[in-house]
């Protein structure tokens, strides 16, 4: 190889690593949003919505292990996330949820104290005015429907009432990430390059963002996303 053919990649190792020492969590959105991009073919609306600055919360559907990279990813701003602890804890990615400021949870009965805790966590990012994105179903779909949102929403809306951005993802669903064909991640990555589709509605403001409302909203650009995504079926039938 020449030494131009050396130089230039060792610049871009040096900028990466640069990047990840000063300025980690922008960085590593940038290098997710890039990833997802390559592995989708991603439609991304509304993004404006998440405020250019102070504190807000997104809520989204939950369809697989993938949502929190592909709403991160596309978020104007770096997120904290809520997941479940046996996923941070991963030896392997353990590193990376540290990284970006994820935020683990478990089960009162495995962990006494550990919703609390991680309550007050979320509440520490909102008042320092970070964004902080969950998913209020508690769970992956188990049938690629939304279900009901659970009260932790309120929970946080009544310690810190700040905006919420309610969020629509469709797509994933029938990915080895979901729990479409079985536990989720027990298979073999079934597609690449499918069409997924991330819509971001108006931010409601804390008073009026009841459980109800906002599962009905993000219900709504679900079912927008879903109209894209389903589109390509349409379209390969059409050529047949």
């Amino acid at each position: 190889m020449t030494p131009l053919a050396w130089f230039l990649p060792a610049c871009l190792g040096l900028a990466l690593a640069w990047g990840l020492l000063r300025h980690p969590r922008p960085t590593v959105r940038w290098l997710v949003y890039l990833a997802v991009r390559l592995v989708y073919r991603l439609r991304l609306s509304g993004q404006a919505n998440i405020p250019a600055q102070g504190a807000a919360l997104v809520v989204c559907n939950h369809v697989s292990f993938m949502d929190a990279l592909v709403v991160g990813g596309a978020s104007r701003r770096p997120l904290r996330f809520l997941m479940d602890k046996p996923i941070y804890d991963s030896p392997w990615l353990n590193w990376l949820f540290r990284l970006v400021g994820a935020i683990p949870v478990e089960s009162e009965r495995r962990d006494p104290g550990n919703i609390r805790r991680a309550l007050e966590e979320v509440s520490r990012a909102l008042r320092d005015g970070e964004v902080v994105m969950l998913f209020p179903e508690g769970r992956l779909t188990p049938d690629g429907e939304i279900h009901p949102f659970r009260r932790g929403l309120e929970l946080i809306l009544a310690r810190d009432p700040v905006p919420v951005v309610p969020a629509g993802l469709a797509g994933l669903w029938g990915s080895w990430t979901s729990h479409c064909h079985g536990p989720a991640l027990s298979g073999r990555p079934r597609r690449f390059r499918a069409r997924v589709a991330l819509h971001f509605g108006e931010a409601l403001a804390p008073h009026h963002a009841s459980r109800q409302r906002l599962e009905a909203r993000v219900r709504s650009l679900k079912a927008e996303a879903d109209r894209w995504v389903e589109a390509e079926g349409v379209q390969v039938l059409e050529r047949r």
